[in-house]
């Protein structure tokens, strides 16, 4: 059975037993790693990802590749050479078993890249966010951005005056309101949409 494996922005197709140089992955030698982005298992093409499936691989060891030289010359008299060069660290692995399902379920630490920070903070900050954005709509607050020149800067400023609604922005007088400079067309707009 084999699996093609999407990590570090490329894809592998492995089988059991193989060895692997992939990106650096934030594992020492010795641990075992899974690989969750799985794009397809034997002939099961998942769409983006096969569900449950998983290929887990133990770590031999963390290496470098091959120096890879690049030279830049302009051509000319008196122009420019330069030479650069750099060594890829990667992450040799043994490919140990090919989950076609319950990938999710074993346990084994998740393949992280190196230089990534973990999908784990993303996920919590994403939750905020949606809250954030929820809350003034919970409240009984409108939307104040769909007024024509009013931003999210702005709204934030109305918001921040106690104007939340369309009729409380209806009711302002644009001359003598001054938490916020509100534009008369605003005030004429809002009460279009307060009925």
């Amino acid at each position: 059975m084999f699996a093609v494996l999407k990590t570090g922005g490329k894809q592998y197709k492995v089988q059991a037993g193989d060895v692997l140089r992939v990106e650096k992955l934030a594992a020492d030698a010795g641990e075992k790693v899974q690989f969750n982005e799985i794009l397809m298992v034997g002939s099961t093409i998942g769409a983006p990802f096969v569900a449950g499936a998983g290929v887990q691989a133990e770590v031999i060891d963390q290496i470098k590749g091959e120096k890879l030289i690049h030279y830049v010359k302009r051509r000319r008299k008196h122009s420019s050479q330069r030479t650069k060069g750099h060594r890829q660290q990667l992450t040799l692995l043994r490919i140990t078993d090919i989950l076609e399902a319950g990938a999710d379920k074993t346990g084994v630490k998740a393949a992280i890249g190196a230089g990534s920070v973990s999908a784990a903070p993303a996920a919590a900050a994403a939750p905020k966010k949606a809250a954030k954005a929820e809350a003034p709509a919970a409240a009984g607050a409108d939307d104040l951005t769909a007024i024509n020149g009013v931003g999210p800067a702005a709204a934030k400023k109305l918001n921040e005056a106690g104007i939340t609604t369309f009729a409380q922005l209806a009711a302002v007088d644009a001359d003598a309101f001054d938490a916020v400079k509100v534009k008369p067309e605003w005030v004429e707009q809002a009460k279009e949409l307060a009925k």
